[in-house]
């Protein structure tokens, strides 16, 4: 449970910072080349975010970020392919020498609807570019053979852009993919939380207009049989675990008071912690909705949409990054992060080897994410350099696996062993 007085406030004083651990690092001169990078570009990410936030864009719409970044990252050396297998995705690379491993890195772009950048995206995109160019310096100027792959990836916001992507290809050449997401928490802490497993649906119930009030009996009316559904749902909560959620809205067409309705649509997710639980909890819910249509008299259509895998945080990339974080730059935590949320960057760790974690940036209370405090919250000062400090850490975490074979074999074998061990 999220306890509201820990939660970094937008009063707190971030620059006085937390005790950290004593202890070598791997490669500290890797990450002086990071830290020293980063820092340096700070301006010109700084601008690059808030243009980003000041022009929102909805899913598979990311025209506008699409050039942005793309030209960001040509102007600072990068190969860069626009419109790379879906319209607004792009790829950036950076090779160095021959041979040598590929880091895979993911920038975000999408905002939503009505709220824009309520998710920060704008500060996932230019952590990606931040801990690409950290790489590509890292590489440059230590003379490391590798290659860096910068992804930007549309549509996290319901339109699973990861996935489509990884069906055609983009993600094949990377040994490991690293990405980053804000959200409410301790001062400067670093979440490596999962994230909960969702399945989409869609509902459709038909039924036959009347008039309402000159001859009702002569419809069947699917607006009834929607509201009978979420009522179903609403008391089926009482029995499912507190960890699952099951949450959506309806929607109508042509809908007029002196009309019984003759169709309505729903949309539902059901999450849960495991994908192998949001099954089990799929197969309660959906008779909730026919048995609404059999309650009503109407026929319903239920439409079974794509299936979002939680979060693996391969356990020895994790491992590193909490070393680096504890030691240079803040606290890690367990709980925070978007334990609560979804993301399609699951279904890319049930295929490879990745990390997603948390940061945390000041919020007001209520102000979590999704809501428009967060869209205020994500364009601050204090989430950009928060931001920033989570992008070093993930810099360093990639730069070990392709300069460490051992670590990499590690990674390797950290995957294996988690995908062995899902229930």
């Amino acid at each position: 449970m999220v306890q509201a007085d820990v939660l970094w406030r937008p009063e707190d004083d971030y620059k006085v910072k937390q005790t950290l651990e004593e202890g070598v690092i791997y490669r500290p001169d890797i990450l002086t080349v990071i830290d020293t990078v980063i820092d340096s570009l700070s301006g010109e990410l700084r601008e690059l975010n808030l243009d980003i936030h000041d022009h929102p864009e909805l899913k598979y719409e990311e025209r506008y970020a699409h050039d942005a970044y793309t030209s960001f990252l040509e102007k600072h050396g990068f190969e860069v392919t626009r419109h790379h297998l879906l319209e607004t995705a792009w790829v950036a690379t950076y090779t160095h020498g021959r041979g040598g491993h590929v880091l895979g890195v993911n920038s975000e772009m999408d905002a939503l609807p009505g709220i824009g950048h309520a998710c920060g995206h704008n500060l996932i995109g230019i952590s990606g570019v931040a801990v690409a160019c950290a790489a590509k310096a890292a590489m440059e100027q230590l003379n490391i053979d590798g290659k860096v792959i910068l992804l930007g990836t549309p549509a996290e916001e319901g339109g699973f852009g990861k996935v489509k992507l990884w069906e055609r290809g983009a993600y094949k050449e990377m040994d490991v993919c690293l990405m980053c997401h804000p959200a409410p928490g301790p001062i400067h802490s670093i979440s490596l939380s999962s994230c909960l497993a969702v399945i989409r649906l869609e509902i459709e119930y038909s039924g036959h207009t009347a008039h309402a009030g000159l001859s009702p009996w002569e419809g069947k009316n699917a607006l009834d049989a929607a509201v009978l559904a979420y009522t179903n749902i609403a008391l089926l909560r009482q029995q499912i675990k507190p960890t699952h959620r099951v949450h959506g809205i309806i929607e109508g067409n042509n809908w007029a008071p002196n009309i019984i309705p003759d169709n309505s649509k729903m949309y539902y997710y059901i999450r849960a912690p495991t994908t192998v639980e949001a099954e089990e909890t799929l197969k309660r819910v959906v008779p909730c909705f026919e048995a609404a249509a059999l309650a009503t008299g109407t026929k319903v259509k239920v439409t079974r949409g794509s299936t979002g895998n939680e979060l693996v945080q391969n356990k020895a990339l994790g491992d590193e990054l909490s070393d680096v974080v504890r030691k240079k730059y803040g606290v890690i935590d367990y709980e925070y992060g978007i334990s609560g949320a979804s993301t399609d960057f699951g279904n890319v760790s049930y295929l490879m080897p990745g990390l997603h974690p948390g940061f945390s940036i000041p919020t007001v209370l209520g102000g979590g994410n999704h809501t428009r405090a967060f869209t205020d919250s994500a364009r601050s000062q204090a989430a950009h350099d928060a931001c920033l400090v989570v992008s070093k850490a993930l810099a360093h975490v990639g730069m070990r696996a392709i300069t460490d074979g051992g670590f990499l074999q590690q990674v390797k074998d950290a995957f294996e062993e988690q995908k062995n061990n899902r229930t």
